[in-house]
C-alpha cells in the first residue's frame, strides 16, 4: 500500500536519504561525481566491447544519430536540468546503460545478421496520449492467445540472455524504484514479466520519451522534436525482430504500445508499414491532469527546482503536438485503424474491444475473451486505481 501523497512534487524519505548520502560521498571524496560528458560515458559504456559493435547491423546514418543525440542530451543535462545528486547518478546510469546495450546488440547483429531479416507477423500498434487508456487496451489485446506482448524485463533490457536472468534483474530494479518512488505502481501497474510498453527500446536509442518525464531538458526535447526520428525506429524495428527471435513468437502479432508513438507515428509506421493501429482517446484535461501528476512524481526526487506550473505548461504543449503528429501519421497510413474511447472501455470493455477487432479485421473468439477477462480481473486489483483519488485530492487543493 502506497503512503499518502500530499502533493504532486512530494518526495519519499528514501529518495531524500539517497540524495544526501550520494552528495556526502562526493563531498568527502569517497567517490567522485561522474561527469555527464559524452566521451567519458562512452568510455564506460563501451568497456569490454569491440569498436565494430557500435555499427553492427546499423547504417552510418543511424550510428551518427546516436552519437549526436548523446552529445546534445549531455549538454542539456549539464546546462538545464539542475539535477541533484540522486538525479545525476540516475542520469549517469541510464546513459552508460544505453551505450552498453547498444554495443551488446551491435555485437549480436554482427555475429547473427540473419536476425534482422526475420519475417514477423503484422504488429498491432496502440497509440494515444499518455494516460488515455493505452496500458489497459494494450494488455487486453496482448492477453489474446493469438497475439503476444513485450515483457517489461525485455523492454528494460532488450539484449537476449541464455539463461535469461532478465526477469530477476527487472524485479530487483522495480524494487529499488518502488523504494525511491513508493507511488510508482499507482501511476503505472508494473510487473517484471507483464506485457508492457517498449519505452526501454526507445530510450536505448536516446528518444527523449523517458528522459523528458524525469528531467528538465528543453533544448534536447526541442532538438529531438525537430529531428527525423527514423534512426530511432530503425533501431526499434531491429530490436523487435531480435525479441521475436529470442521469445520464439515471430509468427504471432506483437501488440506494441508507448505514448511516444502518438508523437512519432509517421516514423514508426514507416519502419513497420504492415502495422494495424489502435488509437485511444480521452478528454484532454483529464489526460493533462494525470500526465502532470506522473511527470511530477518521476522528476521531483531528481531535481530540487521542479515547478508544477512549468510542467503543466510544457505538457499542454506536448499533448497538442502529439495530437497533430498522430493525425499526420494516420493520414499517410493505408492500413486498418481502430479508435477506442476511454469512456467506452469503462462503460463496456467487451463491446469496445469487439468493435476494435472488427475495425482491424481480426477474429475475436471465446478463447480471447476468456483471456481478456482474466487480465481485466487482475487489473481491477491494481494499485493504479488509487491514482484517481489522488488527482481529486490535488484538484481540491488548487481550489
Amino acid at each position: 500500500m502506497a503512503p499518502p501523497r500530499p502533493h504532486p512534487l512530494a518526495v519519499a524519505p528514501a529518495a531524500l536519504s539517497a540524495d544526501r548520502a550520494i552528495a556526502a560521498m562526493w563531498k568527502r571524496g569517497i567517490t567522485r561525481k561522474p561527469p555527464l560528458d559524452p566521451d567519458h560515458l562512452w568510455e564506460i559504456g563501451a568497456r569490454g566491447f569491440d569498436a565494430a559493435d557500435e555499427s553492427g547491423g546499423r547504417s552510418p546514418e543511424d550510428v551518427a544519430d546516436f552519437r549526436l543525440r548523446l552529445s546534445r542530451l549531455c549538454a542539456s543535462l549539464r546546462e538545464e536540468a539542475e539535477l541533484n545528486a540522486l538525479g545525476h547518478t540516475m542520469a549517469y546510469g541510464q546513459l552508460t546503460g544505453a551505450i552498453r546495450k547498444r554495443h551488446a546488440l551491435g555485437r549480436l547483429w554482427r555475429h547473427r545478421p540473419e536476425i534482422l531479416e526475420t519475417p514477423i507477423a503484422p504488429p498491432i500498434v496502440v497509440a494515444g496520449q499518455m494516460r488515455s487508456g493505452t496500458t489497459r487496451i494494450h494488455r487486453l489485446l496482448a492477453a489474446d492467445p493469438a497475439h503476444t506482448g513485450t515483457r517489461f524485463c525485455n523492454s528494460f533490457d532488450p539484449v537476449p540472455e541464455r539463461p535469461d536472468f532478465r526477469p530477476a534483474k527487472a524485479a530487483f530494479a522495480l524494487a529499488v524504484a518502488r523504494r525511491i518512488n513508493p507511488w510508482l505502481d499507482t501511476l503505472h501497474p508494473f510487473g517484471a514479466t507483464r506485457s508492457d510498453e517498449e519505452i526501454g527500446w526507445l530510450s536505448a536509442a536516446l528518444n527523449p520519451c523517458a528522459f523528458e518525464a524525469q528531467w528538465h531538458i528543453p533544448s534536447y526535447v526541442a532538438f529531438s522534436e525537430a529531428r527525423d526520428s527514423a534512426p530511432i525506429y530503425n533501431e526499434f524495428a531491429r530490436i523487435l525482430r531480435t525479441d521475436c527471435v529470442a521469445m520464439g513468437n515471430a509468427s504471432r502479432p506483437r501488440v506494441l504500445k508507448c505514448p511516444q508513438f502518438a508523437e512519432d507515428l509517421p516514423a514508426l509506421l514507416a519502419a513497420l508499414p504492415s502495422a494495424r493501429v489502435v488509437i485511444t482517446k480521452r478528454e484532454t484535461e483529464a489526460v493533462l491532469d494525470s500526465t502532470v501528476s506522473m511527470v511530477a512524481s518521476q522528476s521531483a526526487f531528481q531535481s530540487d527546482i521542479r515547478n508544477l506550473d512549468a510542467i503543466l505548461t510544457e505538457w499542454r504543449r506536448k499533448l497538442t503536438l502529439r495530437e497533430r503528429r498522430t493525425a499526420e501519421g494516420l493520414h499517410a497510413h493505408d492500413g486498418p485503424v481502430a479508435t477506442i474511447q476511454y469512456a467506452a472501455i469503462n462503460a463496456d470493455w467487451r463491446a469496445a474491444i469487439a468493435s476494435a477487432y472488427s475495425d482491424l479485421g481480426i477474429e475475436l473468439n471465446g478463447q480471447a475473451i476468456a483471456a481478456m477477462e482474466r487480465e481485466q480481473a487482475a487489473a481491477e486489483k491494481s494499485p493504479h486505481h488509487h491514482h484517481a483519488g489522488t488527482l481529486h485530492q490535488f484538484a481540491r487543493a488548487r481550489t
